[in-house]
């Protein structure tokens, strides 16, 4: 019942922000294109029509209702190619983000917990990790790793797993000396009972902040990667991908570029709204610091 009430509040405190109303509803809406592509896609996403390549939306000069935002240079429909893309970016984020949240949450954990030269050494190496430029530390992983769609998404949740470890030390050095740790200290429990089991569930509030905005940060760094070649390779449904592959037709067919970009643009925000969001109801103070 307890814990009821606590959700029913969070819900309420979280409609009265409209911001993250609206982000809301755009997760859901790309949620909904990722889960049920096939049916909403009036093509497949890799299916070519060279005799209606190029073809402008519906709504303009040339432009036919089924290809419903025209379609690119090999003649595949845009707006079927942006619903499956949705697919894609949903994958590209759940997979960077566990895999930061994994390795940084163990190392957070151990750097916070037992502090020392453990500490040292884990923020020594969090601290050359974040000298780098993100987006160049994953240039140059997926350089070595070879360019394809899952080693960018490996690179993207490697260059995120500093951050999750300086949010989840900070948390946990913050928790460890009070009564509660104390006194599961005093009834028995292990180091990692304690950090594990103790401590770190009453770290979850800044994790899940930063997990809903580091959402929106791997799809754009995937975007990225896939616009310089060494993301998804062609044929993929992927945004950054589409990006690139319009760039010489931005002045004769410019809705190549514009709705991939708008679609990059969309999920960005609305993760980013969430998460302001969750930051103002799950603990305001966040905000402020």
């Amino acid at each position: 019942m307890k814990n009821d009430n606590r959700f029913l509040e969070f819900v309420k405190q979280f409609k009265k922000n409209r911001s993250a109303i609206l982000g809301f509803f755009i997760v859901a809406i790309l949620v909904i294109f990722a889960l049920f592509a096939p049916l909403i896609a009036t093509h497949m996403p890799i299916e070519q029509e060279l005799t209606n390549r190029l073809l402008p939306p519906m709504w303009e000069e040339g432009g036919i209702a089924t290809h419903i935002l025209g379609t690119d240079d090999f003649g595949r429909d845009l707006f079927s190619r942006i619903v499956y893309g949705a697919r894609i970016s949903i994958m590209i984020g759940a997979i960077s983000v566990s895999i930061s949240l994994a390795f940084g949450l163990i190392m957070g954990v151990f750097a916070g917990y037992f502090g020392g030269k453990i500490d040292i050494i884990i923020m020594r190496l969090v601290d050359i990790m974040l000298s780098i430029p993100a987006i160049l530390l994953a240039i140059v992983i997926v350089a070595i790793l070879g360019p394809s769609l899952m080693n960018a998404m490996i690179a993207i949740g490697i260059v995120g797993v500093p951050t999750y470890a300086r949010i989840v030390r900070a948390s946990v050095m913050s928790e460890k000396n009070k009564e509660y740790v104390i006194a599961s200290r005093v009834n028995g429990s292990n180091d990692v009972r304690l950090m594990f089991q103790v401590i770190l569930p009453n770290c979850t509030t800044p994790i899940i902040v930063q997990a809903t905005m580091g959402f929106a940060s791997a799809v754009l760094e995937a975007a990225g990667l896939s616009f310089l070649g060494l993301g998804a390779q062609p044929p993929t449904p992927e945004w950054g991908a589409m990006l690139a592959d319009s760039l010489q037709y931005i002045t004769t067919a410019p809705w190549m570029i514009f709705y991939p970009g708008l679609a990059i643009f969309l999920t960005v925000l609305g993760f980013n709204l969430i998460g302001d969001g969750l930051m103002d109801v799950l603990d305001p103070k966040l905000k402020e610091k």
